[in-house]
């Protein structure tokens, strides 16, 4: 096997049970050839980013050990995406069985259009870098720097963490 490294994703989930939905995708990510699901934070609950008239979030963070290059990693969770019923129809911010996004892919930058590394809206989404940070204390965001930093510079609180899920 080749080179390993390590990779945040996160989860996310509104519709048709969102909590089952990312603890489902959770079980699918243990299950990804070529990589082995190292830590996963709690889950939390956060308002949508977008249109306000759909249903809550939850999201997580995954730490995964892979040896799949970022855009098979990509397509990996796609197919995840897929098997969770995800439409790519329903616009930017929209409502979503399942989302997973690539977070980090070690300490690649890459401002590639089909995989933007790290992901474009990490240093300004509290239901991603509080994840991060419970997973990683010390965890520094390549160009960006230490999570706990970007953390302070949020305008937004700590989002609810779900202590009735446990993982």
């Amino acid at each position: 096997m080749q080179h390993s490294v390590s990779a945040y994703i996160g989860l996310g989930s509104n519709l048709s049970n969102p909590t089952q939905q990312v603890l489902t995708a959770i079980e699918r990510l243990k299950q990804l050839k070529n990589c082995s699901l190292e830590l996963v934070s709690s889950l939390y609950q956060t308002p949508p980013m977008g249109p306000q008239d759909q249903p809550d979030y939850t999201n997580a963070v995954a730490k995964v050990s892979t040896s799949l290059t970022p855009y098979e990693l990509l397509t990996s969770l796609q197919a995840i995406e897929n098997q969770h019923g995800r439409t790519r129809d329903s616009g930017r911010w929209g409502a979503r069985t399942l989302d997973l996004d690539i977070l980090l892919y070690d300490a690649l930058v890459s401002q590639d259009p089909e995989l933007t590394l790290p992901h474009p809206g990490i240093a300004s989404r509290a239901f991603v870098l509080y994840p991060l940070i419970e997973l990683n204390k010390d965890l520094n965001i390549p160009t960006l720097g230490p999570v706990q930093t970007l953390i302070d510079k949020l305008n937004d609180s700590a989002p609810t963490r779900l202590d009735s899920a446990k993982i």
